[in-house]
This record gives structure tokens, C-alpha cells and sequence, in this order.
């Protein structure tokens, strides 16, 4: 009989993917009566989830934070909007996001990669994550968000500390939170410099100008929105990277034929995406009654959307446990889908492209110090913290 606890060590500190099969062959929808939550694992359930704006809201939260320990406050973000406020943000956001205007941001990215990758050629090595990726990501983020780059490692660190957990402690900790506080007295500060300066073409720009039940947004929805931008853009993409290097340096000859054909790079990144996706869930909560999954959920409960587990469902992608970069399969649950998919994933796959292309060209046969290697381990995101390489060649 399958036992899911999302806070368990058998999830949090050892291997998902066994107990996530169990849910979905044995209780596709699995209620957690603690938290009065259904949570779902097979890929076609959370797909079709994911796009039910009539049954679900995301206006109550999103996170394990704000509906299972229920720590932090539901604030003002995208992704705890619902329509039509969430629909006209999303347009105003749309030329940022798009393809051609972060396709600008190129120049710049390979130019953090570069730099960062010959600065570690003397030591032999670096870590892929602190010392490479997490710049690029901080630096785009900022960038888009209109917020000074410079302010990069500072933000970095208090994305850092939001995240970490401590034993014994269920979900975000105290000094998670006062990271979080002081990550918005920053974003305050840099408000008041934008309403005291000339208006700039950025995001921070379009959520001043934004109005919401005829309304401008306060100093503390403006936060808000900041903080899941800057979090969402720095944090996640730096995880994924270094999985796809771990996964490319177990299989050498699918990372020889990225070598060889830098062409088939956006395919072993997308695979890398499938299989050791970071964000273990996002949540919803029932607004109006609704069966999934063959369950019944009312007014009220949560429901989790096991996005590690979809993207190993083997109703979906065959051999799903296999690593394979060839696999191309038309959908993936890594940007999630519907209303609320992911506003950067243009931006995710422009980064993974361009810094795998920089590291395997300077260096297409590195070696993982796994023995080295550090995990952030938690019940919502997983991944690496550290992940040491040697360089070569």
C-alpha cells in the first residue's frame, strides 16, 4: 500500500521516482489527510488540471508554503492570480517573454558563460552552479525585471537561504522568511528609485503601469510579483544546467554526439528538463467541485501537481527511466501547461542552449567530482547545491 508524505526522507533525502510509481499505478489521485490534499501523478491528470481555470484557483497559493504548512502569507504574484486579472498580466508580460526579445539577451549570456569558463581554466575546474550558471541566470533575471545587475549575488544569496531547510523542520524555515523579508525591503527601495526616475521599457515598468480592480498596484504587490520573478529566474535554471552536465558525463556517447552535432544541444537540454526536473509540485485549490483522477474533490481541498512524477509516467513517455536525448516527446511538464505555464521558458532554453554549448566547447570531455557534490534538498524543489567539475581540453 503506497504512503506519500511530501515530507518524508524517503522523498526529500532518497530517490522520488520509486514511491511516485507506486502512486501512479496504485492511487493516481492520493489523499493526504493531514493537509486535506489530493495530490496527482500521472502526466495526462495533471495536464488536463492544469488547464481548469472553472474548477481550480490559484488565488489561494500555489506552493507546499502556503497551503500544506501554510508559513507564508499569499501574496500578490502571477501565479497566484486568477482571470481576468491573471490574463491581462500575462499580455502585458508577453513582449518581454517573447522568443525575439529574449533572443537579444544572447550576446550577453554567452558572455557571462565564456568569461566565467576561462576564469576556471587555471584552477582546472569550478563549480557549475555557484561559480557559472547562477551569474547568468541572477543576471538575466535582473535584467529583464529592470532591476540593476550588479545587485546580482545579493539577490542570489537571499534566493539561496529562502530555499534551504533544516532537519527536523517541515517546509520553509524562519530564516527562509527573513530572507524573503529582506529580499522585499530591497525591491521596495528600488520601487521608490523607479516612481523618484524616468519610466524604463522593463518589467518592473509594466507592473507600475499595471492597474488591478481599477487600481495601481501598492508597494507590496509590486514586491511580490519582483520576488517570484527574480526567484523563478534565478533559481530553477542553475539546477537544471548542472543535472543535464551530471547526465551527459553518465552518458558519454549521447554527450560526444552534442559534441559532435551542437545542433542536437536544445534536445539533450530538453530531455535533461524531463528527467530530473527540479520543482517537485505546484498546487491548486478547488473552488467548485470537481472529480480527477477518478476522485471526487471539494470546495476547498488542494490539490498538488507531482510534476517529477508526470514526466515519468510510462503512459507517456516510453522507458521513461532511460536518459535518452534523442527522445523529443511533444509535451513535457517542466514549464507546466495551460494558463500558468511558465513565463521564462524561453529564457531556460536559451540559457541551457548557449551555456552547453560553451562548456562543451571548451571543454567536451569534463568530469563530474560527484563525490564533491552538494543537493538542496527539500520537499518542494530539488537539485543540486554544488556540483564541482574538472575541466579538460
Amino acid at each position: 500500500m503506497v504512503d506519500y508524505n511530501p515530507f518524508s526522507d524517503e522523498v526529500v533525502k532518497g530517490d522520488p521516482l520509486p514511491i511516485y510509481k507506486q502512486l501512479r499505478d496504485e492511487a493516481p489521485a492520493y489523499y493526504l489527510a493531514q493537509y486535506d490534499t489530493w495530490a496527482l501523478s500521472r502526466f495526462e491528470d495533471i495536464w488536463k488540471a492544469s488547464a481548469d481555470m472553472k474548477n481550480l484557483t490559484a488565488a489561494k497559493g500555489t506552493t507546499s508554503a502556503h497551503l500544506l504548512t501554510k508559513v507564508q502569507p499569499v501574496t500578490p504574484m502571477i501565479n497566484n492570480m486568477d482571470a481576468p486579472d491573471h490574463t491581462r498580466l500575462r499580455a502585458a508580460f508577453r513582449k518581454p517573454f517573447a522568443a525575439p526579445e529574449v533572443a537579444k539577451l544572447e550576446p550577453m549570456i554567452r558572455r557571462i558563460a565564456s568569461e566565467r569558463l576561462d576564469a576556471a581554466r587555471d584552477a582546472g575546474g569550478l563549480d557549475v552552479i555557484h561559480e557559472m550558471t547562477a551569474h547568468v541566470a541572477v543576471t538575466v533575471a535582473c535584467t529583464i525585471s529592470g532591476l540593476p545587475a550588479e545587485d546580482g549575488p545579493f539577490l542570489n544569496d537571499l534566493v539561496w537561504r529562502f530555499f534551504k531547510r533544516e532537519e527536523g523542520h517541515d517546509g520553509a524555515t524562519e530564516a527562509g522568511l527573513e530572507a524573503m523579508a529582506e529580499m522585499f525591503a530591497y525591491f521596495h527601495t528600488k520601487i521608490a528609485e523607479r516612481r523618484a526616475g524616468a519610466p524604463k521599457d522593463d518589467v518592473l515598468q509594466i507592473l507600475l503601469e499595471f492597474e488591478q480592480d481599477g487600481a495601481k498596484l501598492d508597494d507590496d504587490a509590486l514586491a511580490s510579483h519582483l520576488a517570484m520573478l527574480i526567484i523563478g529566474g534565478s533559481e530553477t535554471f542553475p539546477k537544471t544546467f548542472a543535472s543535464i552536465v551530471r547526465r551527459l558525463w553518465e552518458h558519454p556517447d549521447q554527450r560526444q554526439m552534442c559534441v559532435d552535432d551542437p545542433a542536437l544541444i536544445p534536445d539533450a537540454y530538453n530531455e535533461g528538463l524531463r528527467y530530473d526536473m527540479p520543482t517537485q509540485f505546484l498546487m491548486r485549490q478547488v473552488k467548485r467541485p470537481v472529480e480527477l483522477a477518478g476522485a471526487k474533490m471539494t470546495e476547498g481541498q488542494n490539490i498538488m501537481f507531482l510534476y517529477h512524477s508526470g514526466n515519468h509516467d510510462e503512459r507517456e513517455f516510453p522507458d521513461p527511466d532511460r536518459f535518452d536525448i534523442l527522445r523529443r516527446p511533444p509535451r513535457i511538464l517542466s514549464f507546466g501547461y495551460g494558463p500558468h505555464s511558465c513565463l521564462g521558458v524561453n529564457t531556460a532554453r536559451l540559457e541551457g542552449r548557449v551555456c552547453l554549448e560553451e562548456l562543451l566547447r571548451r571543454a567536451p570531455r569534463y568530469e563530474v567530482e560527484l563525490d564533491q557534490a552538494e543537493r538542496l534538498l527539500t520537499e518542494f524543489v530539488q537539485g543540486y547545491w554544488k556540483l564541482p567539475i574538472r575541466l579538460s581540453a
